[in-house]
């Protein structure tokens, strides 16, 4: 694994940055303007450097915690960091009833393998149903 510097901090991270490392991650178009928002938010965050290059980010909100957003650079993915994310917010979390998390479809497993089950009973409305249906994060009922 690499020489990777952490903070927890949004001060620490410009958002012009933070929302390129969404789009290569790949995980959408996230403007630095709402990456604010809910950066600032959120309970906890995890913001992951390997030299001057932001390479992985994640949140978690309060209450129940949810886990979101977590991003790694593909040039640092398969070396553990969004493992390594992942158990930073669990860890920082770890005082609530509940942590929940949407997957992408097929990284299943990889959340599994960190201590997450399904659910049987969690529903969504998205500003986009349609897209979500298109991708396998929503399905439709006949």
């Amino acid at each position: 694994m690499g020489n990777y510097a952490w903070s927890h901090r949004l001060e620490d991270v410009d958002l012009e940055e933070l929302s390129r490392l969404y789009r290569i991650a790949p995980l959408g178009d996230k403007p630095p303007e709402r990456l604010a928002t809910v950066f600032g938010n959120s309970r906890f965050t995890c913001f992951v450097r390997a030299g001057d290059t932001l390479v992985g980010a994640g949140r978690a909100l309060a209450d129940c915690a949810y886990i979101a957003d977590v991003a790694v650079h593909p040039d640092h993915q398969g070396q553990g960091l969004g493992s390594d994310i992942i158990r930073r917010l669990l860890e920082l979390a770890r005082d609530h009833k509940k942590i929940l998390l949407y997957a992408s479809p097929g990284t299943e497993p990889f959340y599994r393998k960190l201590g997450f089950l399904p659910m049987n009973t969690a529903m969504a409305v998205w500003a986009d149903p349609d897209r979500a249906v298109d991708i396998g994060l929503l399905r439709r009922e006949p």
